[in-house]
């Protein structure tokens, strides 16, 4: 994909001078009065408008699964058994010990855990600034073509909500049978200031139309349209919530070990899980409004305003690095849907 961006940008740029000398809009001369390129070079600053989107997670747990509860403490059966169901056994388990041994908690049948997605939660950029860099090839002293690019930025995710498993089922024992229900906290995104950071690399295209004309307004106004080139690279996950995501997935492979108990107790499972995040590129229209103020025949002072309307998909896995196993997928879109200011000093050539 990024040699596909690169070999059409470099074939726009050089079409100006692989066009005939006399053609009225592909020369290297100068026009009538002004320049046929400019440069400028200035800060930009990047606003996400978008929303969070609801967080869609998969796990390695199939509907139905039977796991053996095993050792468990009291206070997490009484946790997540429903009372009701069964008072008599509820009852009798708040007479055992802190532990109750895995001869009396027999075998959990396990519901919710295979897929559902988590409602008030998702991820949102934050805020951007960097240098930014802006070249033009002006066919006509009113329209020209734009080339916008910068230093990649380092993007920080923002996490909303809290996330958690909805555990269903039922636990049949020596003393009968129990229903359980109870929604495991897998991480809080909010409690963290980031989910995860990020390298974006943004390169735009953008047609220009100028009011105004060379020589006589100093001040330009300008309108384009044109297209945006998201790639990300250097994805990380916040070490908070990625030690939440790692408990998550020594839960799941817990109950895929016959350890119901010990997913519920929290403890460490056979796996060794390990966490990627990966975010899809994404192409984007875009409009700009702005103006140039000439110092000079050469110099000038630009500011603009840009949007553009764009999402990536972003997806989190928690896979076994023993046997390369998946044991948790999570998905979600980000809708960056930045509105991007401008400002800088170009020069005319």
């Amino acid at each position: 994909m990024k040699k596909s961006l690169l070999c059409i940008m470099t074939s726009c740029m050089t079409l100006p001078m692989m066009a005939h000398a006399d053609s009225p809009y592909f020369s290297l001369k100068d026009g009538d009065g002004f320049k046929r390129f400019s440069v400028s070079a200035g800060w930009l600053h990047a606003m996400p408008q978008g929303n969070a989107n609801p967080i869609k997670v998969n796990t390695a747990v199939a509907e139905g699964t039977q796991s053996k509860v095993g050792d468990i403490s009291k206070k997490a059966v009484l946790d997540a058994a429903v009372k009701e169901s069964n008072p008599f056994l509820y009852g009798a388990i708040g007479l055992l010990g802190d532990t109750i041994p895995g001869a009396l908690t027999g075998t959990a049948t396990v519901n919710g855990l295979s897929s559902w997605t988590s409602e008030g939660t998702g991820l949102t950029a934050k805020d951007v600034d960097t240098f930014g860099l802006m070249g033009n090839y002006y066919f006509t002293d009113n329209l020209s073509l734009e080339f916008k690019a910068g230093v990649p930025p380092k993007v920080e995710i923002e996490g909303k909500g809290q996330i958690y498993a909805p555990l269903t089922g039922k636990d049949s024992t020596p003393l009968g049978s129990i229903d359980l229900k109870k929604d495991i906290a897998i991480t809080d995104l909010t409690k963290h200031s980031k989910a995860a950071s990020a390298t974006a690399w943004l390169p735009a295209a953008e047609l220009h139309y100028q009011f105004g004309k060379s020589g006589v307004n100093k001040l330009r106004p300008y309108v384009g349209v044109g297209v945006m080139y998201a790639h990300f690279t250097h994805l990380k996950v916040d070490n908070g919530v990625k030690d939440d995501l790692i408990a998550a997935g020594h839960m799941i492979q817990n109950v895929l070990d016959g350890q119901a108990g010990a997913a519920l107790d929290g403890k460490k499972s056979s796996a060794n899980p390990v966490v990627k995040v990966e975010a899809d590129d994404a192409w984007a229209p875009m409009a700009t409004l702005g103006a140039t103020y000439d110092f000079n025949d050469r110099w000038f002072g630009v500011g603009s305003v840009t949007y553009a309307p764009m999402s990536s998909d972003a997806t989190i896995t928690i896979s076994d690095s023993n046997t390369n196993k998946q044991l948790v997928t999570a998905k979600t879109k980000i809708d960056i849907d930045p509105l991007i200011t401008y400002v800088g000093v170009g020069y005319r050539f």
